[in-house]
Order: C-alpha cells, then sequence, then structure tokens
C-alpha cells in the first residue's frame, strides 16, 4: 500500500479542496478527477483530523449583527452548535472523519457520554470537542448550525433544540443521523 501525505494524512492523488457552492471542505483526487466529501479509503484519520482542525477550521462565528442579518430574517429562528456521533445504522454512516463508521451503535452511545461527561465536568466545550470528534461537517465551525426554523432540521433534534434556553446543552438526542448533544447558541 502506498503511503500517506505526511501532512494531511490522505492516500497519494488525494488533496483537500473548498467547495465553492457550500464552503466546506471536499476531497479530490488529482489522478482520476473524482471528488468526495467523506476521505478516501486508506486515510490516516489521526493526521487528517490535526491537518483539518488546524488548516480548515475557522473561528466559532460571532452571533450575527445587524445590519449584516436582516431580524425579520431570524423570526422564529434559533442557533445552535451540535456534536455527532454517528455509528453502523446511522442513514450515512460516513463522515469527514472516516470513511465507512464501523461502531456499533451502544459503542456511539457510549462515545458520546463520555464526550457529555467531559463538557459537564468543564474540561472542554461542546465546541471544542466537535472541532474534532463530531461526525458533522459542521465540525470545523466547531459545530455550528447557523439559524434555523421549525420544519428544518430531524425532529427528534428540532424538539430538543427548541426545548433549550440559551446557553444550555442538550441531553443525548437520538435521530437517524446518529446522536447528539446540543448547544443552543441564540
Amino acid at each position: 500500500m502506498a503511503e500517506v501525505n505526511p501532512q494531511t494524512g490522505l492516500p497519494p492523488n488525494w488533496e483537500v479542496r473548498m467547495s465553492q457552492s457550500k464552503g466546506l471542505p471536499y476531497y479530490f483526487n488529482t489522478a482520476d478527477k473524482n471528488s468526495r466529501w467523506e476521505p478516501p479509503p486508506g486515510t490516516d484519520t489521526e493526521k487528517l483530523k490535526t491537518y483539518m482542525a488546524t488548516y480548515h477550521s475557522v473561528a466559532r462565528p460571532p452571533a450575527p449583527q445587524a445590519p449584516a442579518y436582516n431580524a425579520n430574517d431570524r423570526a422564529g429562528k434559533i442557533r445552535c452548535a451540535h456534536l455527532l456521533v454517528k455509528h453502523e445504522e446511522s442513514r450515512r454512516p460516513a463522515s469527514w472523519r472516516e470513511a465507512k463508521i464501523t461502531r456499533t451503535k451502544a459503542q456511539a452511545l457510549e462515545i458520546i457520554k463520555a464526550y457529555q461527561e467531559r463538557i459537564k465536568k468543564g474540561e472542554i466545550s461542546l465546541g471544542q470537542l466537535a472541532l474534532t470528534e463530531s461526525d458533522c461537517s459542521s465540525a470545523r465551525k466547531y459545530g455550528d448550525l447557523g439559524f434555523f426554523g421549525r420544519g428544518e432540521m430531524q425532529p427528534e433534534f428540532e424538539e430538543a433544540a427548541f426545548a433549550l434556553k440559551v446557553g444550555e446543552i442538550s441531553d443525548v438526542v437520538e435521530t437517524a443521523s446518529g446522536y447528539h448533544l446540543i448547544e443552543r447558541l441564540e
């Protein structure tokens, strides 16, 4: 097997590029011109996590202020961050961290509960943990999903998010995507 890139952890001919339409990183093969959202097989995920956290994460966006956003555009919307742990039964068992997620639901639940404990103890914030551990592409934005209204998220996620007060973090929430911890930002 060929050596992975020592900086990115990606196999030969693969590089990280930015999507102009989504503003998110993706993986591009310069030899066959194929692209994908998930890391290609053979990726050293630990090296990739370090590379992505260093070069493709952004500072947590500040709360939007007028005139950047029209207050009417945000009516009825909230802003949340989340940390997602997927498992083999997730509706899409792949992420920017792993091309194929094989952990069981029980293992995923154990992982997210351990994250929850670290956050509760004040060892780390949800956003800092999401940056390297979340299976959602929002990880590069410290888990920040931006503003959303009712009907825009999975029902279980939405119910938990809208029940939170600003600054609160949910208990573990299960959706078809996996297990989430949700923090209400606004």
